[in-house]
């Protein structure tokens, strides 16, 4: 009446298995403040009422105020620190060091130690050393003795773990951007004029005749042709990602493992571009017309640096998810992730002399003249003639100490008997 059977080595496979989910981001997802949350940790005072920002923004799949939200990536963007790339932006723009190597920028900047930092944080997650620099190939033949460009301004995209899961699948990702942000057209002093624009900023510089247009450069950067050649790094498996419409040119890094991409900024936007609105300052407004009349910048601000290094983090996250994502209902950025399922396999075989007999107590008769007799038995056969059987609804699988680890349940009784020789795959995930 034994039910319990010892399992031989040979009894036991591992097995390793992949499942793909296809995520897609829609443009009002990015570009909406409802499911932008942002964390104001940044503070400044002293001058006017003081600068807030946050380091980093969430997007959400909604309303991130509902319990239903589900947090889909951070966004950030941060400067080569100039102690790691001599003549970068950061570089160019300081002042001084102290003796502690801390850098003093001009009044006109706000949070670039904050934006340094942000770079550095990245490198030493992702390349192993603060000090180092993110590099992109100068073309797409992406050898490991190609020349390299750094990347001064970088873009960060950190996908959460709930969709990109243990990585992110190689050459499913692309993303829609806008190189040129909306810009507004007006006529002054004889000459049309294009501007682009960062926010709400048209009475200030004097425009006539306004009109905005939308978004302009649609470009889809994807990490098409990352499985011919292969990069590994302290941040795990990585591969370029590249303009689709010029494969030649890469414009940024995709860390598979990280579920972390990270963009070139004077690739992937028309820089030159000159820009102007309103942004937060350290002055007794808190805030500056950036590019506008009567300015240091007036009539010159560009997207890089001028943008980058003037506005806070706050400004330059807000540019970027509106005005280049877009904010209509179609595809910002799509890929498929990996779930990496590692697998037990146990198979229990019930060979014909096993587990006839139940360890139930009422399986045979315990009293009167019929100890021992079947309880359950075909009544039009004699009693020489029955058999015992079983129905198997159960396989608990135990330890070296007979202690229960597992349990697995079958969708329906099987009977066994002596007649039957079975084997039951128990299969365990994790």
């Amino acid at each position: 009446m034994a039910t319990f059977k010892a399992l031989a080595p040979e009894d036991k496979k591992n097995t390793r298995s992949f499942l793909n989910q296809l995520i897609d981001v829609i443009q009002e997802d990015i570009s909406s403040s409802v499911s932008r949350r942002k964390y104001q940790v940044f503070v400044t005072g002293g001058v006017g009422p003081g600068v807030t920002s946050s380091l980093f923004q969430t997007v959400y799949d909604q309303d991130f105020t509902l319990q239903t939200s589900n947090p889909i990536f951070d966004i950030t963007f941060g400067l080569a620190p100039p102690d790691v790339l001599t003549d970068g932006i950061a570089d160019t723009l300081k002042q001084s060091e102290d003796t502690y190597g801390k850098f003093s920028y001009p009044s006109s900047s706000l949070m670039m130690r904050e934006k340094t930092d942000i770079y550095g944080q990245f490198a030493q997650t992702l390349l192993g050393n603060r000090k180092s620099l993110f590099n992109l190939p100068v073309d797409a033949t992406f050898s490991s003795t190609q020349s390299t460009t750094s990347i001064d301004a970088a873009l960060f995209i950190a996908f959460k773990r709930l969709f990109a899961r243990d990585q992110i699948k190689r050459e499913t990702f692309a993303m829609r951007f806008y190189q040129s942000a909306s810009f507004v057209s007006r006529t002054g002093n004889g000459a049309a004029i294009e501007e682009a624009i960062t926010g709400s900023m048209a009475d200030s510089l004097g425009i006539q005749n306004l009109y905005r247009t939308t978004p302009s450069g649609s470009a889809i950067f994807t990490d098409i042709g990352s499985s011919d050649s292969k990069y590994f790094d302290v941040g795990g498996q990585y591969g370029y990602i590249v303009n689709a419409a010029r494969t030649s040119e890469a414009v940024g890094l995709m860390y598979y493992d990280s579920g972390i991409a990270v963009f070139d900024i004077e690739k992937i936007i028309s820089g030159s571009q000159f820009a102007s609105g309103t942004i937060s300052a350290m002055n007794s407004l808190g805030k500056t017309d950036l590019g506008g009349k009567g300015t240091e910048t007036a009539a010159k601000a560009k997207f890089v640096p001028d943008l980058l290094c003037s506005g806070s983090i706050d400004d330059v996250i807000d540019h970027f998810c509106y005005s280049r994502f877009g904010n209509s209902s179609l595809t910002a950025i799509t890929f498929q992730n990996v779930t990496n399922i590692n697998s037990s396999l146990i198979f229990c075989r019930a060979r014909p002399d096993d587990f006839n007999y139940s360890s139930n107590p009422t399986y045979v008769e315990t009293t009167g003249n019929e100890i021992g007799k079947l309880t359950i038995y075909d009544p039009s056969l004699s009693d020489e003639s029955q058999e015992p059987f079983t129905y198997v609804t159960t396989i608990g699988l135990y330890d070296n100490t007979e202690r229960l680890v597992a349990v697995a349940k079958l969708s329906r009784p099987v009977e066994k008997n002596p007649g039957r020789d079975l084997t039951f795959r128990v299969r365990l995930d994790f």
